[in-house]
């Protein structure tokens, strides 16, 4: 079986694998992180130590742990272990990893797990090859992804396994890693090395692990030994390790995160030929479409808003539409909408009005509900004023009669302020019409 990876029981990195593969932890006493998943006593941990597994996905950010929490699954579990990655295999190899799960099943009452990392990139033809085999339990599936399984991941395989949410690392976390690596790894620990600055190392890695410790081994190669032979690593060597690694356009990088900021602040600002120009850049790349058309949908609400509503109506269309068809024909349906979007009246009243409510939430979060406002489904409800004085808007003209609706100490308040732009001109009309105690 050439074609994948049946990992055996105990993974041993050369020495040449980055340090992230080579401290990788072999069991659950050495992960980091995901306390409420792997605690003692926690539903995940349980199921792995007593070798009962189901179907599962773990959907978290890079660097999290996905991969290696089904490593140390490897180890624990009786069942034969393989793993395949989705941007790499195709429906040839996984049939051919069913096959042999039936044979473990019928000849040797074996189990087999088949883990596939970054699940959200096979299509809906590869998810559905694996449907019947989850289905019958012929493998257990294990599935990684960075991407919500919900937009990703097809409803019968997603119903069939458990979502596992993996949560990004803290610093406490990565400063335990930290020492880790320098104690245990068996290049580092062979070395007299002073971190100065790791604060500064676990912000730059943004909670991803893997890019922590190959920050970290860059960033000690580059500090020369001194008169002492220690290695002081510092700010500056930190810097340099971390601008090695974003050279071009990376998906998990800076430059993704560069690239969509200005894509998003080209539409924002009306300007379809640089929107454009993002978008071909983040698809040269090979950014997910998917992750371009949600950031579009959020943008059609953010920052256009009810300036014209067809705009997060189109967004949404946008994302069918990328789904249905994929790439490269799917490069059209993202410049008409982001050009579109791009040239758009724009309004973030909708999004300013709801920061301001969610804060006021917060502030008055024991405010009762007005008594006129509320059910009345008994009787001692209405004895005690449920319901009482409210006026019913279908009863008045033009369906409107202007009654309190905020809690007392909210009367008058005003979050939601239309613009004088595209249709909120309009919507700003009415609203003030309507409402003569509380103009906008």
């Amino acid at each position: 079986m050439e074609l994948f990876d049946s990992t055996p029981q105990q993974y041993s990195p050369s020495s040449h694998a980055p340090l992230a593969d080579r401290i990788r932890p072999l069991s659950l006493a050495d992960f980091v992180g995901q306390e409420h998943l792997l605690g003692e006593g926690k539903p995940l941990r349980v199921l792995i130590e007593s070798d009962q597994l189901p179907s599962m996905i773990f959907w978290g950010p890079p660097g999290s742990g996905k991969t290696t929490l089904a490593r140390i699954i490897a180890s624990h579990t009786k069942a034969e272990f393989f793993q395949l990655n989705a941007v790499s295999s195709g429906v040839k190899d996984v049939r051919e990893i069913l096959d042999h799960a039936v044979t473990n099943r019928k000849h040797f009452q074996r189990q087999t797990i088949l883990f596939i990392d970054e699940i959200h990139r096979f299509n809906k033809a590869q998810q559905d090859a694996l449907l019947h085999s989850v289905e019958d339990g012929v493998i257990i599936l294990i599935g990684a992804t960075t991407e919500n399984p919900s937009f990703e991941v097809i409803s019968p395989l997603l119903s069939r396994s458990r979502i596992y949410v993996l949560e990004m690392l803290n610093s406490d976390h990565l400063n335990r890693i930290i020492d880790r690596a320098l104690r245990t790894d068996k290049l580092l620990a062979g070395e007299d090395i002073v971190l100065k600055d790791s604060d500064y190392l676990v912000f730059l890695s943004g909670g991803d692990a893997r890019m922590l410790l190959n920050g970290l081994e860059i960033a000690v190669s580059l500090a020369k030994p001194n008169k002492e032979n220690r290695r002081v690593v510092g700010r500056k060597e930190i810097e340099e390790a971390f601008q090695r690694k974003y050279v071009r356009y990376d998906k998990g990088g800076e430059q993704h995160y560069n690239v969509i900021s200005a894509f998003i602040k080209s539409v924002r600002g009306s300007d379809p030929d640089a929107a454009v120009f993002w978008l071909a850049r983040m698809l040269e790349g090979g950014e997910d479409p998917k992750f371009i058309t949600r950031r579009m949908i959020v943008l059609a609400s953010e920052d256009i808003g009810n300036a014209d509503p067809h705009a997060l109506t189109l967004a949404t269309s946008c994302f069918t539409a990328v789904d249905y068809v994929g790439m490269p024909e799917a490069r059209i349906v993202l410049s008409q909408t982001a050009t579109y979007l791009a040239s758009c009246p724009k309004s973030n009243a909708s999004y300013v009005a709801i920061n301001e409510a969610m804060r006021d939430a917060k502030e008055f979060s024991n405010e009762s509900v007005p008594l006129h406002l509320r059910n009345a489904p008994t009787r001692m409800m209405e004895n005690l004023g449920y319901g009482h004085n409210y006026e019913y808007s279908h009863n008045y003209e033009k369906s409107f009669v202007e009654q309190q609706y905020l809690p007392e100490n909210l009367k008058g308040k005003t979050y939601y302020r239309p613009t004088d732009n595209g249709e909120e001109k309009t919507i700003r009309a009415r609203l003030n019409s309507l409402w003569t105690s509380r103009k906008r």
